[in-house]
Order: C-alpha cells, then sequence, then structure tokens
C-alpha cells in the first residue's frame, strides 16, 4: 500500500511516496502552485492516505482540491492539530517541525535529543529519553540571515552561503561570511555544550553543510519531516485497515 507524504515549509514543499514507514525517492518544489504539484505526482496511482503537513493554514477550497486526490487524507495544520498532540507534540510548535520530532523519537528511541533544523529558521527542540518534549528556541536560518544583514544596512552587500569562507574575514564580503557561519557554528556548538549527553540531529536544507563542519559526533537526517509523516501514516493505516 503506498502512501504519499506532502511537506509544506517556508520556502519549498517536500513530497515523497512510502511503503509503510520507507521512503521512496523525495521530490522538491518551489512556487505558488503547490496543488498542481501535488497532482502531479499521483498522474499514475493514487494513493490510499495522503499525509500533509503545513507551516501555514491550508485553506477549505486547498483542503477538497487535496482530499479529491486520495482515498483518504492525513491533515496536519492549524486547523488539524489532533494528529500530532496525540504524540506528545505542543500544538504552539509549527507541524512540520512536530512531525521531524515524531520521527526523532521512533529512530533514537530510549535516547535524549536534540534536534536542529536548519533551513529559513533555525530550530532547536529537546527530548528526554522517554521521548518527551521539554522545549526549544527559534533563531535565524543561515540564508535569512546573510539577507537580513543586506537589507537593514545601507553599505552591506547581498552574499550567498560560501562554500569555503576564511576566518576572520579579510574584506567587507569575508567578513559577512565569516561572521554568519562562523556565528551560527558558535550558536550550535553552545547548544551541544549545554546538554552533552544528547543525541544530536541535524536536518533541513543546510543541515549537510553545517554538520560536516562541526567536530560534534551528529546524525544528519535530510527528510526528517517526511520520515516522521511517514510513521504517523503507517501507524494510521494499521490502526484503521488491518
Amino acid at each position: 500500500m503506498a502512501n504519499l507524504l506532502v511537506e509544506i515549509g517556508n520556502t519549498a514543499v517536500k513530497a515523497a511516496w512510502a511503503e509503510e514507514s520507507v521512503l521512496g525517492k523525495t521530490v522538491r518544489y518551489q512556487g505558488e502552485k503547490v496543488i498542481e504539484f501535488v497532482a502531479s505526482l499521483i498522474d499514475k496511482q493514487q494513493p490510499v492516505v495522503m499525509a500533509v503537513v503545513s507551516v501555514r493554514e491550508i485553506s477549505q477550497e486547498e483542503e477538497n482540491s487535496l482530499k479529491s486526490l486520495c482515498q483518504y487524507m492525513l491533515l496536519m495544520d492549524a486547523n488539524h492539530p489532533d494528529v500530532l498532540s496525540a504524540y506528545g507534540i505542543p500544538d504552539y510548535l509549527t507541524y512540520d517541525r512536530g512531525a521531524s520530532l515524531v520521527a526523532a523519537k521512533y529512530m533514537f528511541k530510549g535516547k535524549s535529543c536534540t534536534v536542529f533544523d536548519l533551513g529559513t529558521t533555525l530550530t532547536v527542540d529537546y527530548l528526554d529519553a522517554q521521548g518527551r518534549y521539554l522545549g526549544g528556541n527559534i533563531s535565524v536560518g543561515c540564508r535569512t540571515r546573510f539577507k537580513a544583514l543586506n537589507r537593514y544596512s545601507r553599505a552591506l552587500p547581498l552574499v550567498d552561503t560560501p562554500a569555503e569562507f576564511k576566518f576572520p574575514g579579510d574584506s567587507v564580503k569575508g567578513s559577512i561570511e565569516s561572521g554568519v557561519i562562523s556565528g551560527i557554528m558558535f550558536e550550535i556548538d553552545g547548544y551541544i555544550r549545554s546538554n552533552p549527553e544528547n543525541i544530536v540531529i541535524f536536518t533541513g536544507g543546510d543541515a549537510i553543510y553545517f554538520a560536516k563542519r562541526m567536530k560534534n559526533s551528529i546524525f544528519v537526517v535530510c527528510n526528517l519531516g517526511l520520515m516522521g509523516l511517514a510513521i504517523i501514516t503507517d501507524e494510521y493505516v494499521k490502526k484503521n485497515f488491518q
């Protein structure tokens, strides 16, 4: 039984087919035509269950369109908090972040975890060894920091994430690169030092970039949110159809 998983984030949409809790190939979309993108994925096969998690509220029209594409739908957004609340995820968290925490609980059962999501925002969440959510922090993501420096200053250029950088910087551009990247690395290191016994998990678009620059032992799971959706959907199917 193949299920379709859709994660609507701040800047992009990710989707994947899953057999039970095993993910298939992930596809990514950046644009406004989200429903059309999802519809394009099911030209040849209609999913039994489609699970959608979204950082923004899904309109009733969008919800109806998505429901027409599958037999059953699990929707997790501001209007549909029940699915994730059953996993002990507080309703003030964005729902993609909540799905990631479900995956972390499942993958590292019996271990306390620090989960970093490095994307448009930088979020840090803590789970204890029983999988209970302890709280978390929200900061500014890497590219968002570069954009903010350019937008809120009159003299600083817009700089992109560098492949490599020099510490300390020896030019305006180099100083921005070093300031942003080193700042995030110091920030991450501080969080890790505060709970040194925790398993450290990186996810999000910049996960690999920062993981390879850290000295700590880190698990990189780029599609942690989709993995959480796969687990939630598989448990829903087993509960309702088996």
